[in-house]
């Protein structure tokens, strides 16, 4: 569905062949999948050269290379040096086409509304960056967002002259439900709302949002305005990416946008974003593309005809190709673990270790219990010890932790595929044993 759509709207683009082949073989790895195909978590594990040891309990802030992606790298990087312009004018095309395939097969979506960056932060950056808005119009956005997030909405409203208003979802995270999250978002939104900018998972407090609900409030509001004034909802789905599993149409969204070097084990310096068809054309291209069939009706030696947005809104230039290249290895690794398979394991670690830390009396959990509500970040604080000391005193016991990079500090764990519930009952008999 995904191939003929794609071949239909792109015309007679340069990498449509390609990018056809590469949805079959993309369909064709997805298919032949099976639980009997799917490795152990101790076989997973192998693929990984972390530090033995060490308990990783922070995995989500930049992925170990799997063997796969390695591989891939390996491979790349040996054939660009050996011969870099007969290499890579050689496979470019074909090589995107494979990465941008095996992101739409896993997300579920057209690969021609796919577009490559190198970070969440350049996708976010790209996208707000973009966005067409009037002086009167304003930017609704939250009191949990990221800086990424932040400042790219402020940059954008200074250059256009709209306004950008920030909401509180949540005072107590973790006794909040989807009700509370989803009304106070309807009740901020006003005649002005252009863009609502909310993050799936709050890395500040471990809160997963209710994208779908919300983007359900959002019909009856966009149902009776203009095309130019409907809310657009966009979503920094970095640590969502990889956990859930979730399709983008049924997360409902206008745009998503992650990076794809944390929870997907992809290489680091790879991103994405994705956007409806209708919804992208309320964006514009900030960074040149060099899609080759582009630069080809540039040079005038190829008629003018219609290029997908996606290819349009990758930013041109240089980029680590042998990164880029190797991430379809990345969402083939989850394709042959199992989605519904990966979001279970991370909700049973985070759930067994929430529980845990419900039951110390000295440690204050900051990150809903409920599953719909959390993904896998944990937040919470011990009693007499500043979130820097718990990391520091954990590290001691060789268990690795971080602190919010938020103006609020807490301290923070995230049990992912690479660990294990022998690891999190250490994890929590550590904490019960530290002293302020």
């Amino acid at each position: 569905m995904y191939r003929r759509d794609f071949l239909v709207r792109s015309g007679q683009a340069i990498g449509a062949v390609a990018l056809a082949s590469a949805l079959r073989t993309a369909e064709a790895f997805a298919n032949k999948q099976s639980s009997s195909d799917s490795p152990s978590w101790e076989d997973l594990r192998a693929n990984f050269n972390l530090a033995p040891g060490l308990i990783h309990m922070a995995g989500f802030f930049l992925a170990s290379h799997p063997k796969p992606v390695r591989d891939a790298i390996e491979a790349y990087r040996h054939a660009l040096d050996a011969n870099p312009i007969e290499y890579f004018f050689g496979n470019v095309e074909k090589m995107e086409a494979a990465v941008v395939a095996a992101a739409a097969q896993y997300l579920g979506v057209n690969p021609g509304d796919i577009a490559l960056t190198d970070s969440t932060t350049m996708g976010l950056g790209l996208l707000y960056s973009g966005l067409k808005l009037r002086p009167n119009q304003e930017i609704l956005t939250t009191t949990h967002d990221h800086y990424s997030t932040e400042t790219s909405l402020r940059l954008r409203a200074e250059r256009t002259g709209a306004s950008v208003r920030r909401i509180s979802l949540y005072r107590d995270a973790a006794a909040k439900s989807v009700g509370d999250i989803v009304d106070n978002i309807t009740k901020g939104v006003t005649p002005q709302t252009r863009v609502l900018a909310v993050t799936w998972v709050h890395s500040c407090t471990g809160v997963k949002l209710p994208i779908r609900a919300i983007a359900d409030a959002l019909k009856p509001i966009n149902a009776g305005r203009d095309d130019q004034d409907r809310v657009l909802l966009c979503v920094d789905g970095v640590h969502g990416l990889g956990v859930d599993g979730t399709e983008l149409p049924e997360l409902g969204c206008d745009f998503f946008i992650a990076g794809c070097h944390k929870w997907m084990f992809g290489p680091r310096g790879t991103g994405l974003v994705w956007g409806k068809p209708a919804a992208w054309s309320a964006a514009t291209a900030t960074i040149p593309t060099f899609d080759d069939a582009y630069y080809e009706m540039w040079m005038e030696i190829r008629p003018k005809a219609p290029i997908p947005i996606g290819a349009w809104m990758s930013p041109g230039g240089f980029h680590s190709f042998e990164h880029r290249w190797a991430l379809d290895r990345a969402f083939q690794l989850h394709q042959s673990i199992g989605k519904p398979r990966i979001a279970e394991r991370i909700h049973s670690l985070n759930r067994q270790l929430k529980e845990g830390l419900a039951k110390m009396q000295n440690v204050k959990l900051y990150t809903p219990m409920e599953d719909e509500l959390s993904a896998g970040i944990v937040c919470f604080d011990v009693q007499g010890m500043h979130a820097q000391q718990v990391v520091d005193q954990l590290r001691a016991k060789k268990i690795v932790a971080s602190v919010t990079p938020y103006k609020t500090l807490y301290a923070r764990l995230s049990p992912g595929l690479l660990n294990s519930p022998v690891e999190v009952d250490a994890t929590l008999a550590a904490l019960r044993e530290l002293r302020g």
